[in-house]
């Protein structure tokens, strides 16, 4: 048995799993990077209205261009403290409320939504499932799919299960290229398919994770290049690529009148990765 496991353990890693170990890099910047390195004039809004702040979850206007925007992204933390604060980027429900309550302002004063992810998922813990996490997650997808406003979301490292998607209900869906988007992680999927969590790699290769695959599956809009050795090798770099890529898409969706966006919004996600079956003609 050791000698099959170090055999497995020497063998090439797939591409999927290469992409997703450079999506986990602890050195690859995170949402809040790009939030301060790509937007001006940042006022934080605090609060759910119902139960508190979720400090995992930044939701704060800004200025985009010149142009008032709302920006929202999930923090994870550098140091140890950080990480304990921000729970390694999974937001409660709060997280997830705040953020609707900063989109329905943005909403209010015809606000553009940026959001920016990094999120292997929603938080798990008892206390927010007692407080509704699955239902705060669940009227995300319902008011986000029909916010009268042009929405962005850069998946910019992980973009995990319902907790990624919560924030990521779009006009527009970019992806940098060495990012992975999954309902679930491949350690997860492993454990779930195979009882064996070290079999992620093959999870990797069967769940079609990789910006390749996704992009497709119609499941995003645009794949960001990066630099070679991905986003962390050099970051400033990687800002003005997505820079550039937003405010292209920024400038397609603001010049489209409100009924066609959402009808275009709705037809995007109704569709997506559908599968026909093939019905035998005799």
């Amino acid at each position: 048995m050791a000698e099959v496991q170090a055999r497995l353990e020497a063998a090439p890693a797939s591409e999927a799993w290469r992409r997703t170990e450079v999506a986990r890099d602890p050195q690859r910047p995170h949402p809040i990077n790009f939030v301060d390195a790509l937007f001006t004039d940042i006022s934080e809004v605090f609060g759910d209205r119902c139960f508190g702040d979720d400090p995992a979850i930044l939701a704060a206007m800004a200025r985009f261009d010149g142009d008032a925007v709302l920006i929202l992204c999930n923090r994870k933390g550098r140091t140890t403290r950080e990480r304990m604060q921000f729970r390694f980027g999974s937001p409660e429900p709060e997280g997830y409320r705040k953020a609707l309550r900063a989109m329905k302002l943005a909403e209010k004063f015809g606000r553009p939504v940026f959001s920016f992810l990094d999120l292997a998922g929603a938080y798990p813990g008892l206390g927010a499932e007692e407080r509704g996490q699955g239902e705060a997650i669940a009227r995300n997808l319902i008011e986000m799919s029909r916010l009268k406003v042009p929405t962005l979301t850069t998946i910019t490292g992980e973009g995990g299960s319902g907790g990624a998607l919560a924030l990521a209900v779009a006009d527009r869906v970019l992806m940098l290229e060495n990012a992975i988007y999954s309902v679930i992680s491949p350690e997860g999927c492993a454990s779930i398919m195979w009882k064996d969590a070290g079999k992620r790699q093959q999870a990797a290769e069967a769940l079609k994770y990789t910006a390749p695959n996704v992009a497709a599956l119609g499941c995003v809009d645009d794949v960001i290049r990066e630099p070679a050795g991905g986003a962390q090798a050099d970051p400033v770099a990687t800002f003005d690529v997505v820079r550039d890529s937003l405010r292209r898409h920024y400038l397609e969706l603001k010049t489209q009148p409100l009924d066609v966006l959402l009808e275009r919004r709705y037809q995007k996600f109704r569709t997506m990765a559908r599968a026909y079956a093939v019905v035998p003609t005799h």
